[in-house]
Formats: structure tokens, C-alpha cells, sequence
């Protein structure tokens, strides 16, 4: 019995490098190690994919998983028929366009509930397209817990090789993430972490937690977060049985996380912690949506419109947010 998990791939949003990176993906063959993947999408969409990176990629379309055999040489397709790429000049923002990436991701996880597929791995797409569209969620993170029905904390884990990194506040202003910088909160994203690591293959996680304030806050010279609201946390969650250490000044933990004190960093908002991410894996970083009943990853990377359509795309970022979708689906149905 093929045990390897079903992995659905969109092809991301039409106007970017989405569907190149992930025909170049396909073709490379690498998939099919790891998971029984199929597409979900337009056909059409494929074969602009296919002359974008200058690849004759054979597939073949169903009209439900069940038919799928995964033992032929051409990619297996569900074709939903719902994007026309001639409609979207690439390298151009569209809100119709956004509007249907999010019509296929709702597809997906409703082939997910059903137990179709066992997770989702999407190439880039674009927030504001859409919000703009109809999707009126300030991300694609707020619209999956909401199509799952989710209770609960979740967020963000952006994944790269020396690293993972988690978030008590996500996309949301900087005034706004520090009047949300609570116990509850630092809580829920330390424990995030620790199972989210763990779901990952890392049996023992090190977690360290950033400081919010420059300098740790200086014993309350900058602000006194770190003393009242942060260390007091850390040291009730440690106490629990979680290994996490912190506060730890931001400008430090992610030197500390890259000489490999930590496997995850818990950041107290979205930029502290992206910028060195992106920084150190630009071309391999994975976002995950951490807490859900599906598993979901994608590439931290956005749709790089300077370059949809140039054949030039790298497909690294892709690659491992497909092999992190496999693991974690794989450990999921075992």
C-alpha cells in the first residue's frame, strides 16, 4: 500500500511566478519522492505554467481524487475551469485574479475535510488581491482558520534550514501588536511552538522568546514589558515543561538561533523576526500555518512580479514548502 500522502498543489495567483515554479518543480521530478501530489486549478493555468518555464510537461485531468491512480507519468489535475490566464497580464496585480486563488483554496480545504487530501501546499499568491477581491481577511492565514472552523490560537511558522520562527502578533500595525503582546498571547505562541517543532521531527525543541523593547528594555529604562508581562510568561511556561528561554534581546536571539541555541524564535511581532528570515533564506523559505487541522505551507516568498513570466524563477522556496507539507501530512496520517 503507498503510504506517501496526498498533497494538494495550487499553482498560486496566475500574474506571478506561481504556476512556472511549480511545473519546473514537477518536472524535476522531486515530488513524487515525498508525496502523491495533484494539482488543483485550471488547466490552462498548467500550460502557461509549462511555456513560461519552456517545459512540455504531460498531464492528465479528473474530475475527483477518487479516480486518480498516481502510478502514470503525467501529472494528475483537477481541472476547475475557473481562471483564464489570458484575462491577467503577468506582473500586474488583479483583484479578479486574487478573488479566484481564493475559489481554489476553499476547494482545497473542502477536498481536505472530506479526507481527499491530506494537505495543502500552495505556490505565491498575493493578500491584497484578495482582500481586494472579495476574501476579506487581512491574510490567507485568517481566511484558512476561518474555512476550517478553527477555535483557537494559531499563526505563522516561517521556516528556513538554521531555524524556525513563530509570532504572538502577525499582520496587524506595530501600535496596534503591542497592545496585543499579552500573557495569554506569549503563551499560546510558546506552546505553538513546542508542538509545532515537534510535529516538525524535533523530539526535544529549544525555544527562545525575543524581548520587545531594545536592550531587553534596559531593567525598565525602554519599557518595562520585559519585566512584567514577558519573563514572568516564559519562566511559567518553562515551569510547565516547555524548553523555552527568554526575554532575549531581539538584536541577539537570532545570532544565538543561528549558532543553533534555538530551533524555533518566538517574536512579539511580524517584522522582528521576517527580517531575519528573509535576510538568511530569501530562496528557501517556508511558511507553515501553524495550529490548523490541515496542514498548509507555501513559500515566504511573494509572487515576484519583476520577474513573472521571464523563465527565471527559482523553485527552492517551493520545493521545501512541499517537502515540509509531506512530513508533517505524513506524520499526521501514521
Amino acid at each position: 500500500m503507498n503510504k506517501l500522502p496526498v498533497l494538494g498543489l495550487m499553482l498560486g495567483d496566475v500574474t506571478g511566478i506561481g504556476p512556472e515554479i511549480s511545473v519546473k518543480l514537477l518536472a524535476s521530478g522531486m515530488p513524487h519522492s515525498v508525496a502523491r501530489v495533484v494539482v488543483i486549478g485550471d488547466a490552462r493555468v498548467f500550460e502557461s505554467g509549462c511555456r513560461d518555464a519552456g517545459i512540455r510537461l504531460a498531464f492528465k485531468t479528473f474530475d475527483n481524487i477518487d479516480a486518480i491512480e498516481f502510478n502514470g507519468d503525467a501529472i494528475p489535475l483537477i481541472d476547475l475551469a475557473n481562471v483564464d490566464p489570458a484575462k491577467y497580464p503577468r506582473g500586474v496585480s488583479s483583484d479578479e485574479s486574487g478573488r479566484l486563488c481564493g475559489d481554489t483554496l476553499k476547494h482545497m480545504i473542502e477536498l481536505a475535510d472530506a479526507g481527499k487530501i491530506d494537505g495543502i501546499c500552495f505556490a505565491p499568491l498575493n493578500k491584497g488581491a484578495m482582500n481586494r477581491g472579495g476574501w476579506k481577511y487581512p491574510d490567507e492565514h485568517q481566511m484558512f482558520a476561518a474555512l476550517t472552523r478553527h477555535q483557537g490560537f494559531f499563526g505563522e511558522m516561517n521556516v528556513i534550514k538554521e531555524f524556525s520562527t513563530f509570532r504572538v502578533t502577525s499582520h496587524i500595525a506595530l501600535k496596534e501588536a503591542v497592545k496585543l503582546i499579552t500573557p495569554e498571547r506569549i503563551t499560546a505562541a510558546i506552546r505553538l511552538a513546542d508542538q509545532s517543532l515537534r510535529a516538525a521531527g524535533i523530539a526535544q525543541p529549544r525555544i527562545g522568546v525575543a524581548a520587545l523593547n531594545p536592550h531587553c528594555g534596559e531593567n525598565g529604562l525602554f519599557g518595562d514589558e520585559e519585566i512584567t508581562v514577558i519573563r514572568p510568561t516564559v519562566d511559567a511556561v518553562r515551569a510547565s515543561g516547555v524548553n523555552c528561554t527568554g526575554p532575549i534581546s531581539s538584536d541577539v536571539i537570532f545570532l544565538k538561533a543561528l549558532k543553533s541555541e534555538f530551533d524555533g524564535v518566538v517574536m512579539m511581532y511580524h517584522d522582528q523576526g521576517q527580517i531575519a528570515t528573509k535576510l538568511l533564506g530569501f530562496n528557501k523559505g517556508v511558511t507553515v500555518t501553524a495550529g490548523l487541522k490541515t496542514v498548509f505551507t507555501t513559500p515566504a516568498h511573494g509572487t515576484a512580479y519583476d520577474i513573472a513570466g521571464k523563465g527565471v524563477a527559482d523553485t527552492g522556496a517551493l520545493e521545501q514548502a512541499l517537502r515540509i507539507a509531506a512530513r508533517m501530512a505524513a506524520a499526521r496520517i501514521h
